[in-house]
């Protein structure tokens, strides 16, 4: 095979994993040099969310993907920067009643979710497209938000990546596109393994793939132990990839992992199908990104 792949690196996240893995990045200087690193171990793309350096839980402080934002730019090192904008969807319902949210209940308006991206213009930003159960817990993702949502990115000149879940979120991702929300040649994300969305297996790849239209680019990931096999089965059915501590905490049974190690990982698994990783610029020139500063390249 001779497609170059692109390979996205998930540095951190959002759950509650930093307990679990030392090597979690927490602070925006943890954050951004697991970036770096990841990047010089053949990254293409940071995908970042951002923590309370006190606590280590979720955060949507603009001011933390700031400092994290500038000190990649700063740095020598190049990456396409793609900021999550899926925080605040998570609904717990209260058990004395049910109507109102509980512990664990973290919502945003489109608005508030967007925030980081329309203030930073990343090159990149997510867009879940969908409500989910996710474990034991709702993300929410009203589609009339989704819209408010998706109108706000296409407004900054970011690049989207539709995140599916699900199946019918790929369907209102094309849903979005027919309502002309999202320009150019779509990218879509497809996010697998995830208690209760779409399975992580070969047959449910290839029915999400195949509901995208022509000009769709897409990636997948696994989580867990089924990382490193969703890897493989993408780089093989045609599509792209994504790994990191956001989704998988160990480089093999009984070992954790840094995300430069499960970047190199990959990159191995890419070679060994034969092909390559894309470099950042010809990653831009592929989706037609903006560069790190707001201006076509």
């Amino acid at each position: 095979m001779s497609k170059k792949i692109i390979l996205s690196a998930a540095l951190t996240g959002a759950g509650d994993t930093t307990s679990k893995n030392p090597d979690v990045p927490v602070t925006p200087k943890e954050i951004a040099d697991s970036a770096i690193k990841a990047a010089k171990a053949g990254a293409t793309i940071a995908h970042i969310h951002v923590r309370d350096p006190e606590t280590g839980g979720l955060s949507h402080d603009v001011n933390l993907f700031r400092e994290t934002v500038e000190r990649i730019r700063e740095s020598d090192t190049d990456v396409i920067i793609n900021i999550t904008s899926g925080g605040g969807g998570d609904w717990v319902p209260s058990e004395d009643d049910p109507t109102r949210g509980g512990e664990g209940t973290d919502i945003q308006t489109p608005e508030e979710r967007h925030e980081p991206v329309g203030e930073l213009l990343p090159e990149m930003c997510t867009l879940d497209c969908g409500s989910t159960n996710f474990g034991n817990m709702l993300y929410v993702s009203p589609t009339d938000w989704l819209r408010r949502q998706a109108k706000l990115v296409q407004e900054s000149g970011v690049k989207p990546e539709l995140e599916c879940f699900d199946t019918g979120h790929v369907r209102f991702a094309n849903q979005l596109i027919n309502e002309g929300l999202i320009d150019g040649d779509p990218l879509y994300q497809f996010c697998l393994g995830i208690p209760w969305g779409a399975a992580a297996d070969a047959e449910t790849l290839s029915y999400l793939k195949s509901r995208i239209p022509e000009n769709g680019r897409w990636a997948a990931f696994g989580i867990g132990r089924m990382q490193m096999p969703i890897v493989a089965e993408s780089i093989l059915q045609g599509g792209n990839i994504r790994v990191g501590l956001e989704d998988n905490m160990y480089l093999k049974k009984g070992q954790l992992a840094t995300n430069e190690q499960l970047v190199d990982k990959a990159a191995g698994i890419v070679e060994t199908l034969g092909s390559d990783i894309m470099t950042p610029a010809e990653a831009r020139e592929e989706l037609n990104l903006l560069n790190p500063y707001g201006k076509e390249d």
